[in-house]
């Protein structure tokens, strides 16, 4: 979370300004800095100090997209309004905000939905974090779901059109996987999904299957069929997933809570 006081990290004693980047512990209303938590994981030693004594911040759905688009949004109405001191609220009502930053609204809608609902869905054999932030990088992951048959990265997207898989070459050729969205190529989106399974896979290890998942919400899916996977990452809508989360396995309620523990730990919320 962002701190709205300063304050001082309980393990390396830094000091941490007001509107810092932190980890906060409710339990005992004391700080953590993001820098000690990293530098514990990266290390591979283990790390009593940052267990969290049984409660697990499993991260808020769409955080960091809302945050941007409110940000995005504060940010032009103060520009108009300190432009046209008279008239900045007339023209504020009468405009639209940028599609670049309606974008953000539309992915932290979908964020939102997603994780709502596995909210619901989760048990002792299906836990989910939300928003975790990447160490050493601006990047996050939206979901993860810590299930009996493995850990699934979810990553919602809020597209219109219909997804499909293109495939081009032949016997001459090298096979090429497109994916698409309509008539547009959204195969990026499979690049990021694959890079934060990567990351997901390094925090549990190899022994563990870690699936990428895109998930395409209000997308125009045909009435039979529609999923694909390219490249080891699945596309298909939220109610074709969640079953998936919820199919028995062979991990163990303690498994899955360790996995969802460490996930925690080493992917810190948004």
């Amino acid at each position: 979370m962002r701190l709205h006081y300063a304050g001082k990290c309980r393990l390396c004693g830094a000091e941490l300004a007001a509107r810092a980047e932190a980890i906060y512990e409710r339990p005992t209303k004391t700080v953590r800095c993001l820098e000690c938590r990293a530098a514990a994981i990266d290390s591979d030693l283990p790390t009593p100090e940052l267990e969290t004594d049984g409660i697990v911040d499993v991260g808020t759905p769409g955080a960091s997209a809302r945050r941007e688009f409110d940000r995005r949004q504060s940010k032009r109405e103060e520009r108009i309004r300190s432009k046209h001191p008279k008239l900045g609220g007339l023209i504020l009502a009468l405009s639209d905000d940028p599609q670049s930053t309606k974008s953000w609204d539309v992915g932290a809608v979908g964020e939102e939905r997603v994780g709502t609902r596995l909210n619901e869905l989760a048990s002792e054999s299906l836990l989910v974090l939300h928003d975790r932030r990447i160490p050493g990088s601006r990047a996050n992951i939206d979901h993860i779901a810590v299930t009996a048959t493995g850990v699934y990265v979810i990553d919602p997207k809020r597209y219109k059109g219909r997804p499909s898989l293109k495939v081009e070459g032949g016997p001459l050729r090298p096979r090429v996987e497109k994916l698409l969205v309509g008539s547009r190529d959204c195969t990026k989106l499979v690049d990021g999904v694959l890079k934060q399974v990567d990351v997901v896979r390094r925090v549990v290890g190899d022994e563990v299957p870690v699936r990428g998942v895109l998930c395409f919400v209000d997308a125009d899916w045909p009435l039979i069929g529609g999923s694909f996977t390219t490249r080891d990452v699945e596309s298909l809508w939220p109610r074709r997933l969640y079953p998936k989360l919820q199919a028995d396995g062979p991990l163990t309620v303690d498994a899955i809570a360790d996995l969802h523990r460490r996930l925690a730990i080493g992917l810190p919320a948004a």
